[in-house]
């Protein structure tokens, strides 16, 4: 049986019997299926749940959550459309006497009927529907049912996580902000606007979307994409009513956008911005000191006439590759010239194992050097699931090394998890695969578990080795040496993007759905190999999965000897 069934099956039932026990009115206010909902983000919401923006299956989670939210919504809705409508009947009541026997002769306030009405509803109707607490509770039933979900909802760092991972995808790729606006994944390509995914669902995104992915930036002092953002934000709340939803609004992009512009040079432009804001609130003094800033600024230094002003991106000072790897990603594993190496070949692969004559490997030998090797069809789709659903109670955001501990950090933007072989029969199954085809020891302490990882919004891991290249690397807490070799099998497709990318070697390798890519990550001589310095490309659409099996150095000795020469 499947870990996640098994940790989770005594809630399902609970809820089962609940959804038998309630009472129709109940079932009228709320359905069984948002009672399953409810039990099922209890019940991974203090697994799985935090930093949302690290992982496609949180996100998944979080539309769950939102499902609920909307059903809170609609109950609210159907009490306050009940209060109103029992409001509009008192008042067409009223009015309807008011338009009726009040207009006729003083005898009918003399009927002792009609004046005892008109005495108790003063003193008695009219105050209970002036004091009703009924829409004060309304709206506490709607903000209580918010505060149940409340843990389970993204917190304000996945915001600033899913728009830099937005901010990413624009850098790594080239795209145009203007697309993604719209929608759409766009590069500059001679001039043109060209295509490079065209998603099979798309959405546009707000001005306030825009605007609050600008922000992001702002606070980052991150001028570069907070002017572009901003720019589109003016550009759509230009001209538009503001919605009570919204955080930002025109004046609030126009004033972000002009002090952007003025951290990046463009004084004149931050002038005509902030003129522009002054039409609005004349009597703003911040935006008075401004403008009047701006304009000694520019009589000490007048803009050169015909020489406009262009972004800059900033320099990165930990990415010393970033031209080569953002150059692989846009490759998308695209390798024109391999098919000239003979080298390079595709062919049945058994490595002189029984287990394998029946059913050889499907291996693609992409690189000598470093040695990579794609196995097709290394797993089946339904051990694929298996391994992703039996992870999806242990994911946590994915850690790095640093110095002699492990800590996130932004240059990895996923969650895993670490499977070991008892938790589910087609772990071991892999291992054993893993050993027919390389003839490794893969058993503890001699390998790592299994590590499942699912990718976030944008979710990359930016160039890296898997081996130490420190002695206080904690990967030698094993006591069994350095990560001698890496299989990393894909247990996912994507629809754009995500493409693994070896740096130096200068080819990256698409995501290929249930295949393994193995390499060797040191020399005979275990020293790291530098060639092996490897990427995973920012997912563009979709959704990734991967898994990684590490082998250490000890317990390899026959079936990897060193060399007689030192040096290889």
């Amino acid at each position: 049986m499947c870990c996640v069934k098994s940790c989770c099956a005594i809630q399902w039932d609970e809820m089962r019997f609940l959804c038998r026990r309630k009472s129709t009115s109940f079932i009228r206010m709320t359905s069984c299926f948002n009672l399953f909902v409810f039990l099922y983000l209890i019940h991974i919401s203090d697994k799985s749940f935090g930093e949302v923006f690290t992982s496609m299956m949180s996100v998944n989670q979080a539309v769950l959550a939102e499902t609920q939210l909307v059903d809170h919504l609609r109950i609210y809705i159907e009490r306050e459309t009940q209060r109103l409508h029992d409001i509009k009947r008192f008042f067409s009541r009223v009015t309807a006497l008011h338009g009726g026997i009040y207009n006729e002769s003083s005898a009918t306030i003399a009927n002792p009927l009609v004046a005892f009405k008109l005495v108790k509803r003063l003193q008695s109707e009219w105050l209970n529907v002036v004091y009703s607490s009924e829409a004060e509770e309304n709206l506490q039933a709607l903000r209580e049912g918010y505060r149940m979900m409340e843990d389970s909802l993204p917190k304000p760092e996945d915001v600033q996580g899913a728009a830099q991972g937005l901010m990413r995808l624009q850098d790594v790729y080239d795209l145009r902000v203007e697309g993604l606006v719209r929608g759409q994944f766009q590069r500059i390509t001679n001039g043109n606007a060209v295509d490079i995914y065209k998603p099979s669902v798309s959405d546009s995104l707000s001005g306030d979307d825009c605007f609050l992915v600008g922000k992001v930036a702002y606070d980052l002092e991150d001028y570069y994409h907070s002017v572009q953002w901003f720019e589109e934000a003016v550009r759509l709340f230009r001209g538009t009513e503001w919605s009570p939803e919204n955080e930002g609004t025109f004046e609030n992009a126009l004033d972000h956008l002009a002090f952007s512009h003025f951290k990046t040079g463009n004084i004149s432009y931050a002038l005509h911005l902030s003129q522009e804001l002054l039409l609005r609130d004349p009597i703003n003094s911040r935006i008075l000191l401004n403008v009047e800033k701006y304009e000694k600024l520019l009589v000490k230094s007048p803009p050169v006439i015909g020489h406009g002003l262009s972004l800059k991106r900033p320099d990165t000072t930990y990415l010393r590759t970033r031209d080569v790897y953002e150059k692989l990603c846009q490759t998308k594993g695209s390798q024109p010239t391999h098919y000239k190496n003979p080298k390079l070949f595709c062919d049945y692969f058994t490595n002189g194992n029984p287990g394998l004559l029946l059913q050889p490997m499907k291996r693609e030998v992409i690189s000598q050097q470093p040695y990579v090797v794609l196995y097709h069809d290394f797993i089946t789709h339904a051990e694929a699931k298996s391994i992703r659903d039996c992870a999806v109670p242990g994911l946590r955001r994915s850690v790095v090394a640093a110095g002699v501990n492990q800590a996130t950090a932004e240059y990895r933007i996923s969650k895993s998890a670490w499977l070991k072989e008892s938790v589910h029969a087609v772990v071991g199954k892999m291992d054993q695969r893993i050993t027919m085809i390389s003839g490794l020891n893969v058993h503890s302490p001699y390998a790592e578990f299994l590590q499942v990882v699912n990718y976030g919004i944008g979710g990359h891991y930016e160039p890296h080795f898997d081996h130490a290249t420190s002695d206080s690397s904690p990967l030698y807490r094993l006591k069994t040496g350095n990560r001698v070799a890496t299989f990393m099998i894909y247990l996912s497709s994507v629809e754009a993007g995500g493409c693994t990318a070896f740096i130096y070697a200068n080819f990256s390798v698409p995501v290929v759905e249930n295949a393994a890519l193995f390499w060797w990550n040191l020399h005979r001589n275990g020293r790291g190999d530098d060639d092996t310095l490897h990427a995973g490309c920012p997912v563009i659409v979709g959704d990734k999965w991967i898994a990684n099996k590490w082998v250490h150095e000890y317990g390899q000795e026959f079936q990897r000897p060193c060399s007689l020469n030192p040096e290889e």
